[in-house]
């Protein structure tokens, strides 16, 4: 019987990479990657992810994984959130903390939710958190606003740190722990 492979949908190499080196070989899949155009969905964290994973089964026809990522300002009830994305595309790094300017909580939690979905349309969810404060752009390295996220208990920001500490201790890295441990007993 031939290996499944599952799509990772995204277009970032970086970030499938990254995944594949947390899930290990022990997972009993092999995963490629696919850049499709998904639509950008309003709503709960989580309903957003799922409603995506719906849709690149839908248009791929596999096992799929899609991944959302929201970076939550307490003082603001959790807003950006999911629409992080499109906060950041406007205001940059430098404007994220600048929201925050008139609050004295800067506290916020990255969030990465992960959607696997099987060939019949059972979808499963994994979420990694990591909690933090919200500062101004510091660093280089990294994705979009790592440069303003200083996690709990570092001195760091996510762009200070180098690859090996970050990838350790980040919300997508809980989140592709949590999807590894249940393919992981899925096999037991």
């Amino acid at each position: 019987m031939a290996e499944e492979v599952v799509t990772f949908v995204t277009g970032n190499q970086k970030k499938l990479q990254e995944v594949i080196s947390i899930l290990g070989p022990q997972i009993g899949f092999s995963m490629k990657t696919k850049d499709i155009d998904l639509p950008e969905y309003q709503g709960e964290i989580d309903d957003i992810c799922k409603r995506k994973c719906e849709e690149a089964l839908r248009q791929l026809n596999t096992a799929v994984i899609v991944e959302d990522t929201s970076l939550c300002f307490n003082a603001l009830g959790g807003l950006p959130g999911p629409y992080i994305k499109w906060f950041l595309q406007k205001l940059g790094p430098d404007g994220l903390p600048r929201l925050l300017a008139d609050f004295p909580d800067k506290s916020g939690i990255a969030v990465c939710t992960l959607a696997y979905s099987d060939r019949t349309g059972n979808v499963q969810l994994f979420r990694g958190e990591t909690e933090g404060t919200i500062v101004s752009p510091r660093g280089s390295s990294g994705f979009g606003w790592d440069s303003c996220f200083l996690p709990k208990g570092y001195s760091q920001t996510y762009s200070e740190m180098p690859s090996e500490v970050k990838n350790t201790i980040s919300h997508r890295f809980k989140a592709v722990l949590k999807m590894r441990e249940h393919f992981i007993n899925l096999k037991r």
